[in-house]
């Protein structure tokens, strides 16, 4: 069994739920297989109003599943209300792409001959999500896989399994099947012990998973064994960069929002903060009165962030704390670590010894050559660092290898233009933060952050659809593509005279 409780009050069980073995996934995943293509010969405009209705039931339920998520992992209330609208938006996108799965008339090359092309599903899909978007993030593989016609396994973080059957119970009541969409609890270790069986076996024809770039390069090789590509959206170090020329105040909301919004916790998180050199001082001071002054604690109240998901995200972030070398500032807090009633925090809204709060944490000074340059830290801290130029900002933003999110503060559209051409990231914000979302725009990233899949929007359809090509010939003769053409002449001693 496993149990989870409230991240801001750890005496609080949240739910106790069975954990799946290796043996148990699989065959779940041999029921789902099976079931699918049932449920793909529903018409797909069928399964658009499916979606719809599950849309519907989200929106009515918008607050207790916030409610929930904010018990369960800590996220900020208002932050929570926000997720839970995306799933809302993700199936008021696709109930439409329903009626969309377009194919094409191709033309041919011959006679009497006619070319086309059809969307067809992939099969049964294993997505593995994370626990810092319990529902949106499952819902941008989840409403398009069963909008196309695959069945689904989820797996959830452990860490949110009462928000996973919730969301999972509401696609149950707007009519998908409960052999269509199954969710299994389960740790890492029988989670990829049933990922390789049912590789082997043939009952997953596609894996989707947002997570770590360690496991994501696990996972990602495990499916090219069976010759399948994997969608995989990792982690990211997401830059920042502050132009002199730029709002000032509007980049110091937007790096406060992205650096410690759900405590840090998000693969959209800001990384580091590069600062031009001619503002660093003056920027840097702002910022940490910033941090300093924000509110942190019970999210259920008007803060900043709220707990870490569990101990062992709180774990994670101290040992990224060791990566500070004595050449670097900390600043933003006049501690580190753990916020408790004998390491306290300045305003600190509730009782800090009940739950897993960290400081938030700022370094200064970071370098090309730092640790903490290139590591992902998933947590309340944020690096700082400066730029002479913006060819120096770029190559700054993108020497670390991931490629998720990036910003650029400034009212210089060549800096805009120069930025965009340059960064690897697969996505761009112009005055805005890294983190955020729309259901129609392609989400992921490249290099360490994924593998170029895209999710949500129309582009995330070629994850979950295979092209099918047909030529129907009806010459009532066998025509040869490339050898039985339509002869075309032309005079080559044609010369202009003018």
């Amino acid at each position: 069994m496993f149990t989870s409780t409230n991240p801001s009050d750890t005496n609080e069980v949240i739910a106790t739920v069975p954990e799946a073995t290796a043996a148990e996934i699989l065959t779940v995943l041999r029921t789902a297989k099976n079931a699918q293509k049932g449920w793909a010969k529903l018409p797909a405009p069928t399964r658009g109003r499916i979606i719809a209705n599950v849309g519907r039931l989200v929106e009515s339920n918008k607050e207790a599943l916030a409610k929930l998520i904010t018990k369960e992992m800590g996220k900020v209330y208002s932050e929570a209300l926000g997720e839970v609208q995306e799933v809302v938006d993700t199936c008021d996108f696709f109930l439409g792409e329903g009626r969309r799965l377009y194919g094409q008339t191709v033309p041919s090359e011959m006679q009497n001959k006619n070319l086309f092309t059809f969307r067809m599903p992939i099969g049964n899909v294993f997505i593995i999500t994370a626990g810092n978007f319990p529902t949106a993030v499952p819902s941008w593989y989840i409403v398009p896989a069963l909008l196309s016609g695959n069945s689904v396994v989820w797996k959830p973080s452990e860490f949110t399994p009462a928000v996973a059957n919730a969301l999972t119970a509401i696609f149950h009541a707007g009519g998908v099947p409960k052999d269509i969409l199954m969710t299994v609890i389960a740790d890492g270790g029988q989670t990829f012990a049933a990922l390789e069986s049912g590789l082997k076996e043939g009952v997953i024809n596609k894996v989707g998973f947002t997570g770590s770039t360690e496991v994501g390069r696990k996972i990602g090789a495990k499916a090219g064994e069976y010759i399948q590509s994997a969608c995989l959206e990792l982690g990211g170090k997401n830059p920042m960069v502050v132009m002199p020329d730029a709002n000032i105040d509007l980049a110091l909301d937007g790096a406060l929002f992205a650096g410690f919004g759900t405590a840090g916790q998000r693969c959209t998180s800001l990384g580091t903060l590069w600062i031009h050199e001619s503002i660093y001082d003056s920027v840097l001071a702002k910022f940490v009165a910033l941090v300093e002054n924000a509110a942190v604690g019970d999210p259920f109240k008007d803060v900043l962030f709220g707990p870490m998901i569990s101990q062992k995200y709180l774990d994670n972030h101290l040992t990224h704390l060791k990566m500070v070398q004595s050449h670097h500032k900390v600043l933003g807090s006049t501690s580190t670590g753990r916020i408790t009633a004998a390491n306290p925090r300045k305003g600190f809204v509730g009782d800090p010894d009940k739950g897993v709060f960290a400081h938030p944490v700022i370094v200064a000074g970071i370098t090309k050559n730092d640790e903490l340059y290139s590591t992902e830290t998933f947590g309340p801290l944020v690096t700082v660092g400066k730029f002479s130029t913006l060819d120096e900002a770029i190559d700054l933003a993108n020497g670390h290898g991931y490629g998720l999110s990036s910003a650029i503060y400034t009212n210089d559209p060549q800096n805009v233009w120069r930025f965009r051409e340059g960064i690897s990231a697969g996505m761009v914000s112009i005055n805005n933060s890294t983190s955020g979302a729309e259901a129609h725009l392609p989400f992921g990233g490249n290099g360490l952050s994924g593998n170029g899949s895209r999710q949500s929007g129309i582009w995330v359809l070629d994850q979950f659809t295979r092209w099918q090509s047909m030529n129907w010939d009806w010459s009532n003769k066998l025509q040869k593509a490339q050898m039985d053409l339509i002869e075309i002449k032309h005079d080559p001693n044609f010369v202009l005279k003018i």
